[in-house]
C-alpha cells in the first residue's frame, strides 16, 4: 500500500503545534525514504504558506560529519526557515523562549545571504560570488522523535530539525575580501560556550569541507528537487553547526566565538516569554 503522505505531513504539524513528541516515521513505515520525506515536506510547506507562513531561505542539517555516527545519520538534509523563526541579533545578542520547542539544542553556524543564483560548483570563491555577506549564527534545533532518535528520513520530514536562528552582524563579501573569506572559512575555528564555560569547539571544514561549499551541495541537491525552487537572490542560507548539537533550558545563556574569521560572537539567552 503506497504512504499516504498527507497522514504523514498531518502526524508532523501536529506534533509541531501541539510541542509533543511522535514515534519515527521509519519505526513504523520502514520503507519511508528520502523521496517521501521531501515529498511530506512539500505537502508541509505547502499548507503553511497558505497559512501566511513566509519563507525567508533554507538551513543545512547534518553537513557536520564528525557527528553522523552520533545520530547516525550519514547525508545532509535542508529545509525552509521562515520570518517568524528567524531573528537578528541586537548588538549580538539575542533571547528566546525555548517552551515552545521539543527536545531544543543549540549549533554555532556560519549564515550567508545570497545576492544571486547559487552555481553548482566546488569552487568556493564562484560559491561566494553568490553570496551578499556571511555571518555568525545560532540554530536552535529540535526533535519531535523521542531522546533524538531518527533515520534521515524522519528528520528531513521534520523541517530538518529546524527551531530557530538567530542571526549575527554580517560582513559584507566583495571582490577585496572573497577570496580570504574563502580561505579563512575552512581553517577558522568556532568555540561554543555555556555561562562562559567553554563547551565544544569545531572548525570551519567540519561543514562539507568548508560552509562555502555547503551552498554548493544544496544548489546541487535542489536541481533534483524539482517541486522547490531554487535558490535565489534575499535568501539566507545557514550551513549547519560547526560544534555537536547541546542541550539548552531556558535560564541559560550560551555565546560562541568565531576566532580569526572575523566574525563577532554571540550571545543567545533563553528566558520564558512575559
Amino acid at each position: 500500500m503506497p504512504l499516504d503522505h498527507n497522514a504523514i505531513a498531518d502526524r508532523l504539524i501536529a506534533a509541531y503545534d501541539g510541542v509533543t513528541t511522535l514515534a519515527p516515521i521509519t519505526s513504523w513505515a520502514p520503507d519511508f525514504s528520502v523521496t517521501d520525506a521531501y515529498a511530506v515536506l512539500d505537502i508541509i510547506e505547502k499548507r503553511r504558506r497558505a497559512q501566511g507562513w513566509i519563507s525567508v531561505g533554507r538551513k543545512i542539517g547534518f553537513t557536520n560529519r564528525t557527528i553522523w555516527p552520533r545520530y547516525g545519520v550519514y547525508q545532509p538534509n535542508w529545509a525552509h526557515i521562515w520570518s517568524h523563526t528567524v531573528q537578528f541579533a541586537k548588538e549580538g545578542r539575542g533571547t528566546i523562549d525555548l517552551r515552545r520547542f521539543v527536545n531544543p539544542r543549540i549549533e554555532p553556524e556560519i549564515a550567508f545571504k545570497l545576492k544571486g543564483p547559487v552555481p553548482l560548483s566546488d569552487d568556493p570563491i564562484a560559491l561566494l560570488s553568490a553570496a551578499e555577506w556571511v555571518a555568525p549564527a545560532f540554530e536552535i534545533v529540535q526533535s519531535h522523535f523521542p531522546d533524538w532518535k531518527f533515520k534521515l528520513p524522519d528528520c528531513t520530514a521534520s523541517w530538518a530539525l529546524h527551531g530557530a536562528l538567530l542571526v549575527g552582524e554580517p560582513v559584507p563579501i566583495d571582490d577585496g575580501n572573497r577570496a580570504s573569506i574563502a580561505t579563512a572559512l575552512p581553517r577558522a575555528t568556532v568555540t561554543l560556550s555555556d555561562a562562559g564555560r567553554v563547551v565544544d569547539r569545531g572548525i570551519g571544514s567540519n561543514v562539507l569541507d568548508s560552509p562555502a561549499l555547503a551552498l554548493g551541495y544544496l544548489a546541487r541537491v535542489l536541481a533534483g528537487l524539482p517541486q522547490f525552487a531554487p535558490l535565489a537572490a534575499g535568501e539566507i542560507v545557514t550551513t549547519g553547526t560547526i560544534t555537536d548539537a547541546w542541550p539548552v533550558a531556558n535560564g541559560e545563556t550560551w555565546s560562541s566565538n568565531y576566532g580569526e574569521l572575523g566574525l563577532d560572537g554571540l550571545t543567545f539567552s533563553f528566558a520564558e516569554a512575559r
